[in-house]
């Protein structure tokens, strides 16, 4: 009869823990999609900010194009070098609401 009384109880611990899974591999997805679009943002601000400092315009133009139009762009000039700052939402949802921001300088020539 001890065996009859326990029945379910698998079924009760899974509907438990399930949420706490789904949480957690939400979070350890989300954390990797940020953690992407900022190596992306940080390659990209490095490549403009080079190209712009020795005066090549087309290959600016060329990786501004592969950025998109929902990313801002700020440039500034320090000294001797030409910074680039990009500034970016990841996706879409929840993530929307953090904003990622890169930025590179390369010394003029």
């Amino acid at each position: 009869m001890l065996l009859a009384d326990e029945r379910g109880a698998v079924t009760a611990e899974f509907a438990l823990v399930l949420p706490a899974v789904v949480i957690v591999l939400g979070l350890v997805i989300g954390g990797i999609l940020l953690a992407t679009h900022r190596i992306t943002l940080v390659s990209l601000a490095g490549e403009i900010s080079r190209a712009e400092a020795r005066g090549d315009t087309d290959a600016a133009n060329a990786v501004l194009a592969r950025v998109g139009s929902d990313v801002t762009i700020h440039r500034s000039e320090d000294g001797v070098l030409h910074c680039v700052s990009l500034r970016s939402s990841p996706a879409s949802g929840l993530l929307s609401r953090i904003t990622i921001a890169a930025s590179s300088c390369a010394a003029t020539s």
